[in-house]
């Protein structure tokens, strides 16, 4: 049987910083990432679709566009540096449950925010999420 999926490419710009890191990532800093979301249905629609790109778009890539771009996200360990961040410029911060390192990020994509987005039996597959051009993860 033949599988077929589609994949949207979304942008967007944050700060975060990995608490703990051995080396620079721990400080707070941005990064230009590049989301791939890769969705499959058992069938085409009836246009011979898995799904329209900008329903991808507008869905993912709207979510990103409130909670996550140009945003500092924060593991919720890292409150202090949060509130200090929110409390001189009033900028909000997206807490994640778990450290803010790329798999994190992508894996809550997947898990978390895609299955409240999309509905069967559309679903989400994988995504892919560049923290830079040479740098990226995978999760499916």
């Amino acid at each position: 049987m033949t599988t077929i999926t589609a994949t949207r490419k979304l942008e967007f710009d944050a700060a975060h910083r990995v608490k703990r890191h051995e080396s620079k990532c721990k400080n707070l800093h941005g990064h230009r990432y590049v989301v791939e979301v890769t969705a499959q249905a058992p069938q085409l629609d009836a246009l011979g679709r898995v799904v329209d790109f900008g329903e991808l778009k507008a869905k993912l890539g709207g979510w990103i566009d409130e909670y996550w771009d140009h945003e500092t996200i924060l593991w919720v360990e890292d409150k202090a540096l949060g509130d200090a961040i929110s409390g001189e410029t009033g900028q909000p911060i997206y807490y994640l449950a778990d450290n803010p390192t790329a798999e994190n990020m992508a894996k809550y994509l997947l898990e978390e925010i895609c299955p409240s987005l999309f509905t069967a039996p559309l679903k989400v597959v994988k995504i892919t999420l560049r923290e830079t051009p040479n740098c990226w993860v995978e999760v499916v």
